[in-house]
Formats: structure tokens, sequence, C-alpha cells
């Protein structure tokens, strides 16, 4: 028995015994990242059926793409939640907290969930093989949707698609927002290998929505869909939108036309993402689910997805954007000249090693005042060293801060009035920018 001397000693252990759990599983979890990534289904198809397969308990929406993804799967949730569903949502990486993952009607699930599906999923493996953090977190995700019974839940898939832990779910509909290179050495080479990975997410005779510009991406989800008897709605041909000066837009739909929206999100290209949640209202209001107009509206609105144009700070300007690959880069390239003309741009950029760090520096770059280089603390992360190399051909301010807290904190200590603070390049790097923020 422990006596405790006060409420205060007893509260503190109390605390303590909570976190102590918690904090072994993340150990845990985090050591299994030396397994890499082993693309494939067996493992977590074994899980989840010795779990009882609780992903067949509710209905599902599977997201994929290069980009936008977070930001349709985050909308379509809170679309979801306004209209009243118990809604789940699933995304990777997260940036500060492992909870970021799992959540539920808008909130990371508690420390206490965490543990207890890492508990359910390691007694329910029993494979030869252990598996990889990825599989282990979306068999917690899918686990713990069904324990909290959800309505539903969407889901994003970490990379690719047809191989991908997530594609375990049987969805109601599946999206994929668009393609460009990425991860050649798991999923191809060109954008037609690409998309044929991505559109691994397409079921027989389910409905899938797409965003992809390409007509060589087109033809390969088409063709696809067409052999699994899938029906396919494309944006700028089976659903546009008008965009206004004001920053909203009108939707001209499968079925609707709906005038005036708008999105929570920053950028331009938002509208675009938004746009791919608006016809899955459609879809799912055919048969699937209700979701009023004020519902939708509502959702759109509320949306709110870290770390992606993301304002933290006005005194000084501080904005974060993972921007980590080209067109992320781009997009947020255009978003700073458009909208921060009037500022000097001081940006902190670090970028992982599997990503054009060249062709992303050149769009960056040239519409900033300074740079400081920093590297997350991930194996992938390019050093310093590498960006400045690059770095200095563009532009002759640019200072090596390996650190991504102490780049920050110098940022902020160097800024003036007239100064933006624009921090991009990894979500990595955006995730322990956030930590230091907090810190500071």
């Amino acid at each position: 028995m422990v006596l405790f001397h006060s409420p205060i000693a007893k509260l503190s252990f109390m605390i303590m015994a909570s976190i102590t759990p918690y904090n072994n599983c993340l150990k845990s979890l985090y050591s299994l990242k030396r397994f890499g990534i082993i693309l494939g289904l067996s493992v977590i198809r074994d899980i989840l059926e010795n779990l009882g397969n609780p992903q067949r308990n509710y209905s599902c929406i599977h997201v994929a793409g290069t980009n936008g993804k977070g930001s349709v799967a985050s909308g379509l949730a809170a679309v979801l939640y306004a209209a009243g569903y118990k809604t789940g949502l699933y995304t990777s990486p997260h940036l500060v907290r492992f909870n970021e993952r799992i959540v539920i009607n808008n909130k990371p699930v508690i420390n206490r969930a965490v543990v207890e599906s890492y508990e359910s999923v390691k007694n329910a493996h029993k494979g030869n093989r252990e598996p990889t953090y990825f599989e282990y977190a979306t068999a917690m995700g899918l686990y713990e949707f069904g324990r909290q019974k959800v309505d539903w839940a969407v889901i994003e898939t970490g990379m690719g698609g047809r191989l991908d832990a997530t594609n375990i779910i049987n969805p109601a509909l599946s999206i994929i927002t668009n393609i460009s290179i990425e991860h050649r050495e798991y999923l191809g080479n060109t954008i037609s290998e690409i998309t044929a990975e991505k559109a691994g997410i397409i079921k027989t005779g389910k409905p899938v929505i797409t965003g992809v510009k390409q007509e060589k991406a087109a033809e390969v989800i088409n063709r696809i869909a067409f052999e699994k008897s899938a029906p396919v709605f494309r944006l700028g041909k089976d659903f546009k939108i008008r965009k206004k000066s004001s920053g909203a837009f009108t939707y001209y739909g499968i079925e609707h036309t709906w005038k005036d929206l708008s999105t929570g999100l920053l950028g331009n290209y938002q509208a675009d993402n938004a746009a791919i949640v608006l016809a899955a209202c459609e879809l799912l209001n055919q048969k699937k689910a209700t979701l009023p107009i004020k519902d939708i509206r509502k959702g759109l609105k509320e949306n709110i997805w870290p770390g992606r144009l993301e304002i933290v700070s006005t005194s000084p300007l501080i904005i974060l954007d993972g921007a980590h690959n080209l067109v992320a880069a781009r997009n947020l390239a255009k978003y700073l000249s458009g909208n921060l003309s009037d500022k000097n741009i001081i940006l902190v950029t670090g970028i992982l090693d599997d990503k054009p760090y060249k062709a992303m520096l050149k769009t960056l770059l040239p519409i900033c005042k300074k740079v400081i280089l920093t590297q997350a603390g991930i194996d992938r992360a390019l050093p310093t060293e590498t960006l400045a190399a690059e770095a200095k051909k563009i532009t002759p301010h640019v200072k090596m801060i390996p650190s991504v807290a102490e780049a920050v904190n110098f940022a902020i200590q160097s800024a003036s009035s007239k100064d933006a603070i624009c921090i991009a390049g990894s979500l990595y790097v955006i995730g322990e920018a956030k930590q230091a923020l907090k810190k500071g």
C-alpha cells in the first residue's frame, strides 16, 4: 500500500502512474521504426481478424493522393461530425503527439486509449514477422474506432494505396486527390506507375472521386475503375468550382450547385480540395448518409488541418506549412508572394532525402529575404551542408542551424516588424517547430 502525506502527493502519483504506461507504449511503438517500410496486407489482415475485424463495424471513406489528402480527409470528417455522426479520422504522420493520428469527433484520443489499443493489437499479433510501426498504428486506429463505436471513419493512406496497410478496409467511397512523382523506390518511376499504386484503393462497385489533372493518371484511374465497375467522378469534368476574389467559391456539382462556400484552410488551392469534399458529400447523400448543406458549410468552414499554412503567431508573423514536396512548395510560394508581398520573408527549412530538394529550394528561396537551413531529428533528413551547397547558388543570405528549435528561436529573435517567418520543407520540421514554439 502506498501512503500519501497530502492530496497533492496523491495526485502527482496518479498522474505519473497514468503517464508511465503511455510513455512505455510510445517507446515500444517508436522502436518498430527499425523495421522500416514493408508494404503488404497479410500482417494487418491477421491482426484485425484476431481482433474480430473491427473495421467492418463502421462505414469508411478512403483517401489517397500525393498532396491534399489530409485536407480532404479532415474536411470530410468535419462535415460528418457537423452532421451529427460520431466520426473517426486516421492520418499520418503526426506533428507533435502520436494521439493526433487517431481522432474521434475532432479530438485526438486520450493517452489511455493509445495504451489500450496498443496492448490489444500486441496481443492479437500471432504472425512470424513483427509488424512495422505503420502497421501497428493503423491497426490501433481501426481497432479504436470500432471500440468507440464510430459511425464513420475517414482513413488516409500512408504511402501509395494498393499495398498500404490502410487498404484492408472496404470503403463506401474512395478518393484520389492528385498524383505527382514521389516514393519512387516503392511506387514506381512514372506517373502511370504511381497512379496504379494509388488507384489500388478503388473497390468493386464503389464510386471514386479524383482531382488528378494529368491525362495519363486519369487514364489509369478510369481503366482500373472500369475493371471494377466503379463509377469515376473527376474534378474539372464531373464537378467544378468557380473561385471569387473574396476567397469564397461556387460549387457546380454532380447534382447540385452550391453558392458562397468557403473553407477554413488558407491557400487558393484549398478550394480544389473543398470541391472534392463536396463531391463526396453529394455521393454520400445519395444513399449512405444525410448531410444537409448547412452542416456541409459548417464543416468546411470549421475544418482545421495543423501545419498547413497555419498561422501560429502574428507578432512576429509565423506561418507553418509542411510543403514537403515540389507541388506543395510551389503552392506555398504562390501564397507567400501573393499574400505577403509587403513582408520580408525569413524561411526556416529542412528537407528529407527522398524529396527534390534542389527544385524545392529554387522555388522558395527567390521570394525570401534570408534562409535558415535546419535538420529534423529523423534519419531521412538531409544535412544542412547538403542544402547549403544548393541554397548558396540562389541567395547569399544563408545560415545553417541544424537544431530545429534553435533555428526557430534564432529566426524569432532576429525578426523585425517588417519580417514574416515561414517554417516549411518537411512535416517533421513542422512538428519540432511546434514543440519549440510551445516551450518558448
